[in-house]
Formats: structure tokens, sequence, C-alpha cells
């Protein structure tokens, strides 16, 4: 699965500990999400995306197993749900998939760093 990530797990080691793979960092590339906003997860010190024209948020995409997909969804909980979207990349266009929590849980008042 090609992941998009956009907040804590853009931190090498962050990802390395929780998806117990340290290779991920290593492969992962630059991506842009158009159309969407980081905010604060309500409650959190943690992002989410809400839609936002105009906008977009900077992450990477990476491509990851089902072991390590299921230690990263274990580290997002259940506030999350795993979203697809459409990324560009240097190398173009992709399809991925990003943790988003629904609408009503972010904070749209506050812009996540």
């Amino acid at each position: 699965m090609i992941l998009f990530v956009y907040g804590t797990l853009l931190d090498a080691g962050v990802l390395a500990r929780v998806s117990g793979d340290p290779a991920l960092a290593r492969q992962s590339r630059a991506a842009m999400l158009e159309g969407w906003r980081r905010v604060v997860l309500r409650g959190t010190p943690y992002p989410t995306l809400v839609p936002r024209h105009g906008a977009r948020v900077e992450g990477a995409v990476l491509r990851v197993g089902d072991a390590a997909l299921a230690r990263l969804s274990a580290y997002e909980g259940s506030a999350y749900a795993l979203t697809p979207v459409r990324v560009v990349t240097a190398r173009g266009a992709l399809h991925a998939r990003a943790w988003i929590a629904p609408p009503w849980r972010a904070d749209r008042a506050r812009d996540w760093p």
C-alpha cells in the first residue's frame, strides 16, 4: 500500500520505531496533497486534514507492507481512518491513502505546525 504521511510520521526516528522498518524513511519521497489543510486534531497535539480549496499539505509517500501497515495503524489509533487521496510527487500524480480523522474531530481554527 502507498501511504501519504503528513505529521509525526515524517520524523524518520518515529517512523522507524513505530513501523518496525528503519528503511521506510529512506524510501519515502516528497509529495504534495492539494485541496487539503493540516490542522490540530481536537484534544491532542497531533494533526489531521480537512478539505480546503486552494490549500496544500506537504508530506511524503511510502510503500508499506502488511506488517508495517498493521503497526502504523495501531499507532494512528481509532481516531483516524485510512482515506484515499491523490498526491503529486516529482514523478507525477499517484493514488495513496492517508490517515484522516472525521471532520468533527478537527480543530479548524488551529493549523498544525
